[in-house]
């Protein structure tokens, strides 16, 4: 009796370990798809970077369709891979938003996927807009710094620094060099080649500028240098003479600020035209004058310098040195001038008693090469 109990108790324990490694066999389920869909961002995803490229991939199977829509129910575009495995966005998203996927993908089964799930975009503490000279088509002078400028200041320089981009087809290099914190200037070290074209590129939706504020929108320029002309300024010889294309084209008698007075002298330094007026009034009311109208007025310093017609300083002009700073010329010599000067131009001035500090724009060619290297953000 009790061999026949232990018999019956050996069997029952080689039932149970047959049913236990029977139970451990893996089963597959033939009813399941076997296409994979990975989105990214992932379903469910918040504070998505707004220029991070939106991805959908597909294993074992291909794309059908995709689409991803705005709350506003407009299509974002992308595009589908050749092998149709994977799809990508083409355009950048919206601040604050969130988008839904949709569509579908066909498994090697034959099987349909659905596509299907939602994330966020960041949603910024500011936008900051920028604005870029030169604009675009413009044609400008040898000594032209790329400006852009920004409404507020930017915390995250080299962050932002990086997304400026300049080509040109002189192959000319250059560098970035923040005058403010609002203010970042390109120039190269020497002076730009004649009948240069010029590309900028920033590239700044969407970029951190650090403390809650990100780019706004991108902004681009396509511009041209022209012909190279440099104004030469030799206080003591009361010339003012005209470089075209490495040739003297002009030289035009003048008067020029005061020689042995550092307030009025016109100082030392390599300036750029700015601007362009037929007339223009001339206010000093520290010097005892108001509303002086003159004509043919190109101002190279926001100093106070300009070159300028000055006929009621006719006598002096070619033989003393007797303005405020300006550079005087006879009326027809100063519309010959006005005539011929193109914004970005250089002024080089020399004989000064007086050397002006880098701080009058634009005083990009004041600044030695080194020290302009120095105040870029990107190490």
């Amino acid at each position: 009796m009790k061999r026949t109990l232990g018999a019956l108790l050996v069997g029952l324990v080689l039932l149970t370990g047959c049913a236990s490694v029977e139970s451990g066999t893996p089963k597959v389920d033939s009813t399941l798809p076997t296409a994979k869909v990975t989105t990214e961002p992932a379903d469910g995803a918040k504070d998505v970077a707004v220029t991070a490229p939106v991805q959908v991939t597909v294993t074992d199977g291909t794309i059908e369709s995709v689409a991803l829509k705005s709350p506003e129910g407009k299509d974002v575009a992308g595009k589908v891979t050749e092998d149709k495995k994977g799809w990508t966005s083409t355009e950048p998203l919206g601040f604050g938003k969130t988008y839904t996927y949709s569509g579908k993908v066909t498994g090697t089964d034959g099987k349909s996927v659905e596509i299907k799930g939602s994330f966020g975009t960041l949603a910024p503490g500011s936008q900051t807009r920028a604005t870029l000279f030169p604009s675009d088509d413009q044609t400008v002078g040898i000594a032209v710094p790329i400006m852009v400028k920004f409404e507020a200041p930017v915390q995250d320089k080299a962050t932002v620094e990086k997304a400026l981009k300049v080509t040109n087809s002189a192959n000319v290099e250059g560098t970035w060099a923040w005058l403010t914190d609002q203010e970042v200037h390109f120039r190269p070290e020497k002076y730009w080649p004649a009948n240069t074209k010029v590309k900028v590129e920033a590239k700044l939706y969407g970029v951190n500028y650090g403390g809650g504020a990100f780019g706004k929108a991108d902004v681009t320029s396509d511009f041209t240098i022209g012909r190279s002309q440099i104004v030469k300024i030799d206080n003591p010889t009361h010339r003012l003479v005209v470089i075209r294309d490495g040739k003297e084209a002009a030289s035009y008698p003048a008067s020029f600020g005061k020689d042995a007075d550092p307030e009025l002298t016109t100082p030392n330094g390599t300036f750029v035209v700015m601007a362009k007026n037929d007339t223009f009034s001339f206010d000093n009311p520290r010097y005892g004058y108001t509303n002086v109208v003159k004509k043919w007025a190109v101002r190279f310093s926001n100093h106070g310098e300009f070159i300028h017609e000055n006929n009621d300083n006719a006598g002096n002009i070619g033989s003393n040195n007797t303005s405020h700073g300006c550079a005087n010329l006879l009326e027809a010599d100063a519309k010959a001038y006005y005539d011929s000067a193109m914004i970005g131009d250089p002024v080089e001035v020399t004989g000064s008693i007086t050397t002006l500090p880098a701080q009058f724009d634009w005083y990009d060619w004041q600044i030695p090469w080194a020290q302009w290297k120095s105040k870029s953000a990107v190490k």
